[in-house]
């Protein structure tokens, strides 16, 4: 790596460019290569050795100008001017011109000040100036100086991946890897190259699954339709059906109907028959018994006798109403069975049809990454493992109920029952549960958030984006559906909750939860963090269909729920450090970058 040192600008010698010798502490491990004429050891001073031309008297400036050293000719302002319009065209003025601005030439990184020629000239002439560190002018000059030492940021520390100046080299940086800026910009820009090459594929790759999935909608609507029409044209039939068994049993009815009636009748004309005849023996018996004559009274009598016949008579019982009742219960019995059919088979049957894994309508997505990442990583397992997978998160205030005050640029939310914030109304703001969900949606990879929890009856889970958001039914709730997924810190203890079945845990008490979602594998891990130790609350196993969105429910006054920015001051573990070791897992976001195959 000897050509990794700092190159000079063209025209520029080495000492403008880095504002004088460079030293390297006793200890560091520098790029081999970078070792520099004028090198101090460890004790001497860090802002450069003094010049023989610190001494000597002011030169003729008619004729050159010296900068720390180096002649430069007063003659050639183009020379001066190379450096004092920026790329974009923005050009850099001398920060001490009053009445009228002139273009600076250089820039001192001791005083924080753009000069121009004029301007310049007490650093050249004055010998306690020389020591100055003067470079090519730049914009925002301050953001090229170490907060700490307020020196120039010349070195990029390797090891946690940040510009430093001489004197951090010898403090918290000591033995650190170290480059130059330069060089350090030259092996990163290839990286960037590749990163930049890489987010045009992604947004490709972004818009034609967009372009997929509004085709896919179009076609589910389509289809839907065509379904909707089969269905009315197949009940439409089993309307026609009900109404010609409707038909058939009122035919039935009515040929019950009229036999009863033609049976009814027959028997009353014969018993009317039987009757006349009956009334007409009656009146000639009577007539009989006024005979005075016997011979008269015994031939009437024997002529009655031969003409007589069986005299029986029915003795009538109409059942109808055990009759019909027969009819009634084979009717009932009958239409409970078909209406039974109808309200469970239609039902049972589409419900075992959706178990079926390749049947359905739901759309089919994969994730299709760089051949570079198809490896997955392993399991995080330490708390630095889980952090290369932290995700920025907010709580998102168009969702949050009234009652709940959102705090610190929303990484805070408080339950302040019974006093209500003016939030404008919206169609995904809760009304009825103290709720509140991410503004940040998690699909197709892997990532990690840690919240502190304050206060009892607090759930942090992970939900649908379609979740009801105005009901007050326990489905509207991150407990009580079945595309929810939390846990629930009652004071005692944690427990878990999905489809409204609550399981209790045992487990530790922990102000500080850690939550790990597996996109991919469809899992997501509740841990309790202390320090640098994960402890496994809970964890889910379910085939995610949809992306997920944390949500935090807040059931009681006082609660409160803070979500843990990246970086923050009290974590235990660096990131950075981390990121250096193993390169693979930051690169997850591509594999969380997806193109969707729309199908149905």
């Amino acid at each position: 790596m000897a050509d990794c040192g700092p190159a000079a600008p063209e025209g520029l010698p080495q000492e403008l460019v880095l504002g004088g010798p460079v030293t390297k502490a006793k200890g560091h491990k520098v790029c081999e290569g970078n070792d520099l004429p004028g090198e101090k050891t460890e004790g001497e001073e860090l802002n450069g050795r003094e010049s023989p031309e610190a001494t000597s008297p002011a030169p003729d400036l008619q004729g050159s100008l010296i900068v720390n050293g180096s002649e430069m000719a007063m003659g050639q302002p183009g020379l001066l001017e190379q450096g004092n319009i920026l790329e974009d065209g923005q050009e850099i003025l001398c920060d001490f011109c009053m009445a009228q601005k002139v273009l600076a030439v250089k820039s001192c990184l001791t005083c924080m000040v753009n000069y121009c020629e004029d301007h310049l000239r007490p650093h050249l002439e004055n010998s306690k100036l020389r020591s100055h560190k003067l470079m090519d002018p730049a914009k925002d000059i301050d953001l090229q100086t170490c907060e700490t030492h307020k020196g120039h940021l010349g070195w990029f520390c390797q090891t946690d991946l940040v510009c430093v100046c001489e004197e951090c080299l010898a403090e918290e940086h000591k033995g650190h890897n170290l480059l130059t800026c330069e060089a350090a910009r030259k092996d990163n820009e290839s990286e960037l190259l590749q990163t930049q090459a890489e987010y045009d594929w992604k947004l490709k790759s972004a818009e034609n699954a967009i372009v997929k999935l509004q085709n896919n909608t179009q076609s589910i609507v389509s289809s839907i339709s065509e379904v909707k029409s089969l269905v009315s044209g197949q009940f439409g039939e089993l309307l026609e059906a009900v109404k010609m068994a409707h038909s058939d049993v009122l035919a039935f009815l009515e040929e019950k109907e009229r036999v009863a009636v033609n049976q009814a009748n027959g028997i009353k004309i014969h018993l009317e028959h039987k009757c006349a005849a009956m009334e007409e023996n009656k009146l000639r018996l009577e007539k009989m018994a006024l005979y005075t004559s016997d011979i008269l009274f015994l031939k009437e009598y024997c002529e009655l006798k031969k003409n007589t016949g069986d005299d029986a008579l029915p003795s009538v019982y109409i059942g109808l109403k055990d009759k019909l009742s027969g009819i009634r219960r084979v009717i009932s019995e009958s239409t409970e069975h078909l209406l039974q059919l109808v309200q469970t088979t239609y039902k049972e049957k589409l419900q075992e049809f959706a178990k079926e894994e390749d049947c359905g309508i739901k759309t089919m997505v994969s994730a299709i990454v760089p051949s570079r990442h198809r490896i997955s990583a392993p399991d995080p397992e330490t708390r630095s493992d889980f952090l290369k997978y932290s995700c920025p998160l907010t709580f998102d205030s168009v969702t949050a109920h009234r009652y709940l005050r959102l705090l610190e640029d929303n990484h805070k939310v408080t339950n302040t029952t019974p006093w209500e914030h003016s939030y404008p109304d919206h169609p995904e703001r809760f009304e009825h549960w103290r709720q509140v969900l991410s503004d940040n949606s998690l699909y197709m990879g892997r990532y990690y958030f840690e919240a502190e929890i304050s206060g009892a009856g607090i759930y942090i889970g992970m939900t649908y984006k379609s979740i009801d958001r105005k009901g007050s039914e326990s489905n509207s709730c991150i407990s009580g559906n079945n595309f929810s997924w939390s846990i629930q810190w009652h004071g005692k203890g944690f427990s878990a909750w999905h489809s409204d079945v609550e399981t209790p845990l045992k487990t530790d008490m922990f102000n500080r939860i850690g939550v790990y979602l597996d996109y991919p594998k469809g899992t997501l891990s509740f841990y309790g963090v202390t320090s640098d130790t994960m402890t496994l609350i809970h964890k889910f196993e379910c085939e995610f269909a949809e992306p997920l969105y944390p949500a935090f429910w807040l059931s009681k006054k006082e609660n409160s729920i803070r979500v843990i920015k990246a970086g923050d001051a009290d974590e235990k573990t660096s990131a950075s450090s981390a990121s250096s070791e193993e390169t693979a897992p930051s690169n997850t976001c591509l594999a969380s970058e997806v193109e969707a195959l729309a199908s149905t």
